[in-house]
């Protein structure tokens, strides 16, 4: 256990980063048990290491530890929660459960049998967390975090402190708040590179490699993953990827189930299951028709790519058209439920209709009934027309 604690006062020591997302705040850190889930690289491991820096600088009642450490190969969790309780801890921060096996009725045990400790986890594989879920949905809050919203790369890359606008208030007051944050920075100058290497908090690390990291993220999943956590045969893994490819080509992807699996060589229950996979791991994004009773063979109305960044690391013919559609969706879809409706590009909480386009774009009332233009090129809007970028800003 000294290994451990050794290990965590080097991590608070040489911890840098001072940039705080926004998730941070909206946790309730007095829980007994809080779990924070999300795709690897979003910054999960940074959060729980500020929180122990802002909060319990120099607390011998504080512990962090990653399960994928080797101490790990000959000590189960238990022992260090045992151990940790009798001397006095209080709080134990656990980052990548997902590498540990049991992790989930080991964390339910710690729970029921040391009430005086609290317990903060993550976990990069969504689907094992998706799996433990269950186990752990009566006694843990859980949390998801996901990539940079173009605020937060705003605040991260110029050092500004930058509010969230709920998505109402940009509805009724976009003018006022658009004009006031063009005043502070000029987000269309940050926009596109954001949509290319900005989604990730990591971006700053890697630079000219980014790319290459994103795609080792993807592969991690497909090859590993997905075989691990969901049995996919690793013999299939070449089909995933042909899959993700033929999506990243032609998004907002619209599935011919039948041709795709011909295309493909593989049956339809099969494509379907595969379909619904690749959405769990968040490379990609469903949106139907109707939200409640999606079931894991229903076909998707229209597939996108989770974000932005990947089409440009899968380099594939980025088309700025469907760059906006995925922002767009990417932003919305975290706080606010995103249908595919008769007309218009988006429905956003049942009662809104969206049209996604570049300056120019209007809506024909004979055609369409979209209240708002989400309106890509803009700095200020006016009337329905919104700028784009300005739906970055809801978290």
């Amino acid at each position: 256990m000294e290994t451990l604690v050794e290990l965590h006062i080097k991590l608070i020591a040489t911890l840098k980063s001072t940039f705080t997302r926004s998730i941070y705040y909206q946790i309730d850190w007095g829980n007994r048990l809080i779990g924070i889930i999300g795709a690897r690289g979003t910054g999960k491991t940074t959060l729980l290491l500020q929180r122990i820096k802002k909060k319990y600088p120099r607390s011998t009642e504080i512990l962090y530890v990653s399960l994928d450490h080797i101490w790990f190969s000959n000590h189960s969790l238990v022992d260090l929660v045992d151990g940790f309780a009798k001397a006095g801890g209080k709080i134990l921060f656990i980052d990548e459960v997902h590498k540990y096996s049991n992790w989930s009725v080991e964390i339910k045990n710690i729970y029921d049998f040391y009430p005086e400790l609290k317990v903060v986890f993550t976990g990069s594989s969504l689907l094992e967390i998706l799996n433990a879920r269950a186990d752990l949905s009566r006694r843990a809050l859980v949390y998801e975090i996901q990539g940079l919203s173009f605020r937060e790369y705003l605040n991260l890359v110029t050092g500004k402190n930058l509010p969230v606008i709920t998505l109402e208030t940009i509805l009724q007051e976009h003018v006022e708040y658009a004009s006031d944050i063009s005043q502070s920075v000029r987000p269309l100058k940050y926009f596109p590179e954001y949509l290319k290497t900005g989604y990730y908090p990591f971006f700053k690390d890697f630079k000219d490699l980014y790319g290459v990291q994103v795609l080792a993220i993807i592969n991690l999943i497909i090859e590993i993953e997905l075989p691990l956590m969901r049995k996919v045969d690793i013999a299939y893994a070449s089909k995933i990827k042909q899959l993700l490819s033929i999506i990243a080509d032609a998004v907002p992807f619209v599935p011919n189930v039948s041709k795709l699996s011909r295309k493909i060589g593989i049956n339809r229950q099969t494509l379907l299951a595969y379909l619904h996979y690749l959405e769990e791991s968040r490379l990609t994004k469903s949106i139907y028709r109707k939200t409640e009773g999606v079931s894991l063979l229903q076909k998707p109305e229209k597939l996108f790519l989770e974000n932005t960044n990947l089409s440009f690391a899968l380099g594939k013919n980025v088309d700025l058209g469907n760059l906006r559609e995925t922002f767009f969706l990417n932003q919305l879809s975290y706080i606010h439920t995103v249908n595919y409706p008769e007309t218009s590009d988006f429905l956003v909480n049942q009662s809104n209709l969206f049209e996604i386009g570049g300056k120019d774009k209007k809506i024909n009332p004979s055609e369409n009934k979209a209240n708002y233009v989400a309106a890509d090129g803009i700095e200020v809007g006016f009337g329905n027309k919104i700028p784009l970028w300005l739906f970055g800003f809801l978290y």
